[in-house]
């Protein structure tokens, strides 16, 4: 007995350029080899040569001209309802991002925070994500802020968070809050120390100058207001204030110069005060920082959602 054979018209199946499905499907749904062409940005010639390939492989003139434009052949009819039937599951299927499940997720999110953000930060940012991630890892990849945008375009970290504005087009950002200095003092200072005339006669202050920050420059604002002389430490973190202005010195209590929301912090969890500074300082922008090409990545997104969601906040108010 003969085998039993699948006929196609024309060629082999192997032998047809599926790039030419496209061109049926699109003279299928203009009726016009102009508009097919712009649709597919192919030429006239380009798509007119295509139709010539179809009728030749299926051995039929699939489009003929008509009144109303080129009208389909039955053949043409049935061969372009399922190429587009596929052809648009499969763009479905390549186009769609990689599905994200953080529950089962092992990925590394790499962030970059200073030390202060670090502190402020990265405790909040870690319960919220590893509650709803438990397998994934957080890694804290400090860079520095004039390579942040370089970082964040070439992928070595997801998301950057400080006092930062985007130097590039392709990099994003939100505002997560304004924020401005407070004093932080122990909370037995008594009031007329809390004063510019009572710092000025018997409280020494404390000032935290990390490397290349924006909070280098406080130091040179509490001398342009007149205070310098009452600067009697420069420390290079912010981790070493609580413990400095508690004890103090033999001679005078220390006030330190801090950001409000690490001031609200630290008074949570020791005998500490922090109160509005008796001069201005200047306040800024703290910012979180990831790459336009990202945006499409869910994981990406997913992160972006739990950071702003227990990041953003108003400006920290101060309190006695």
């Amino acid at each position: 007995m003969a085998a039993n054979k699948t006929t196609t018209p024309g060629k082999p199946w192997h032998q047809l350029d599926l790039n030419l499905l496209r061109v049926l499907v699109a003279l299928d749904r203009t009726r016009s080899v102009t508009a097919a062409g712009r649709l597919l940005s192919l030429s006239q010639p380009a798509t007119s040569n295509a139709l010539a390939r179809l009728r030749a492989f299926f051995g039929d003139p699939l489009f003929v001209r008509g009144a109303a434009g080129l009208q389909p052949t039955p053949l043409a009819l049935r061969l372009a309802a399922a190429a587009a039937q596929h052809l648009d599951s499969l763009q479905r299927e390549l186009m769609a991002p990689p599905a994200f499940d953080p529950a089962t997720s092992t990925r590394t999110w790499r962030l970059s925070l200073s030390d202060l953000g670090e502190m402020v930060f990265l405790p909040a940012i870690a319960a919220a994500v590893l509650r709803e991630a438990p397998h994934t890892r957080l890694v804290n990849a400090a860079v520095p802020a004039s390579e942040i945008d370089d970082a964040l375009l070439r992928g070595e970290v997801d998301l950057a968070i400080g006092i930062l504005q985007p130097r590039r087009r392709t990099v994003r950002s939100a505002l997560l809050f304004n924020e401005r200095y407070v004093a932080l003092s122990d909370a037995a200072l008594p009031r007329a120390q809390r004063t510019r005339a009572g710092i000025e006669k018997a409280v020494g202050l404390v000032v935290a100058s990390p490397t290349a920050t924006f909070h280098g420059g406080i130091e040179a604002s509490l001398r342009r207001a007149g205070l310098g002389e009452r600067i009697v430490m420069s420390v290079r973190h912010f981790a070493a204030m609580p413990d400095l202005v508690r004890a103090g010195l033999p001679s005078r209590p220390l006030v330190g110069v801090v950001p409000g929301i690490y001031a609200t912090m630290v008074c949570a969890r020791a005998p500490l005060a922090a109160w509005e500074l008796p001069w201005p300082l200047p306040s800024y922008d703290v910012r979180v920082l990831w790459s336009a090409p990202a945006e499409s990545d869910p994981a990406g997104a997913w992160l972006r959602e739990r950071v702003l969601a227990c990041c953003a906040r108003p400006a920290v108010k101060s309190r006695a």
